[in-house]
């Protein structure tokens, strides 16, 4: 079973008008509101894409409620912690331009922290936790170390989608999966990097550090996959961005879940950018028939 975990969950609400006035009566032309974070996304595209998972985390009150029950009527199994405060609201604000207003979230206590851990402890080496985004101010900054410790120590596989401290932190504990983008590569190495060419061997200190597999997206200009045996690189459909959020988190979906219906990793390459781009061609994730569509668009060569 794959397990998405989702540390600060949101209601995401968008709402866009035809202007914005500071301090004057604003009436919107178009609203949606839906589950946020990006385990939930991961967890969703893999719905749709059709592998089942747990999405896990904290959640609390009446957007807490709202976030269970969306899953849960989209048939994806939830098991969060719930927490005394309400789970946060994030409004994206759609006005020819985007503005987004990311609200703190719920504090999580000693006691939510240690039912969450309880719960990992449960997790078996047929399992794996998708470990995505970032850490609530109120958990300890080595809360990936001390969840990724547990996976270890059970044999669980896990993957991480997390940036900088986060990320360099657990790559001693081998995750299975990491997909950092191109300037997250270029900050944890110091270094300009303009083509796939030249991110294949920072992806390969990677793998020296610890990490399994890697893929490495350069939004339009293509994306790279390393590991021990073999390194790719892959062009990516053309189309018109419409939708950057969730692109990420569907790259990671459309990969575990090929790969788990295949094992071929060159097929679940192939589904991570066909993914990815399906969800930055729409307005919400991707769809499954999205993603075939731009299948035979996805050109995939190794490099030597």
């Amino acid at each position: 079973m794959i397990y998405t975990l989702t540390l600060n969950p949101s209601v995401d609400y968008i709402v866009e008008l035809e202007g914005f006035q500071i301090g004057e009566l604003n009436r919107t032309t178009k609203e949606a509101k839906f589950p946020g974070g990006k385990g939930i996304n991961v967890s969703r595209v893999l719905k749709e894409l059709g592998i089942k998972s747990k999405a896990l985390g904290f959640n609390g009150g009446f957007t807490g409620k709202y976030i269970d029950e969306y899953l849960q009527n989209e048939e994806i199994d939830t098991d969060f912690v719930k927490v005394m405060e309400d789970s946060r609201i994030n409004i994206k604000l759609k006005t020819g331009q985007e503005t987004e207003i990311n609200a703190k979230g719920p504090k999580i206590s000693d006691e939510d922290f240690l039912q969450l851990k309880e719960k990992i402890k449960g997790l078996t080496k047929e399992d794996l936790l998708v470990l995505a985004g970032s850490i609530p101010s109120s958990l300890p900054k080595t809360t990936y170390e001390e969840l990724v410790k547990i996976c270890k120590q059970n044999n669980v596989q896990f993957v991480v989608d997390a940036e900088g401290d986060l990320l360099k932190k657990v790559l001693t504990y081998q995750p299975f999966l990491i997909k950092p983008n191109q300037h997250e590569l270029e900050e944890l190495f110091s270094t300009p990097i303009s083509t796939c060419e030249g991110v294949v061997p920072y992806a390969k200190k990677l793998l020296e550090l610890g990490a399994k597999n890697v893929i490495v997206s350069l939004a339009g200009d293509g994306a790279v996959f390393v590991n021990d045996a073999i390194a790719l690189i892959a062009d990516v459909p053309r189309g018109i961005v419409k939708n950057s959020v969730g692109a990420g988190d569907s790259m990671v979906a459309g990969f575990l879940a090929q790969y788990q219906l295949t094992g071929d990793i060159k097929e679940a390459f192939r589904f991570s950018i066909a993914s990815g781009s399906a969800t930055a061609f729409s307005l919400g994730l991707c769809t499954k028939e999205k993603v075939v569509e731009l299948l035979p668009q996805v050109h995939i060569k190794e490099f030597s």
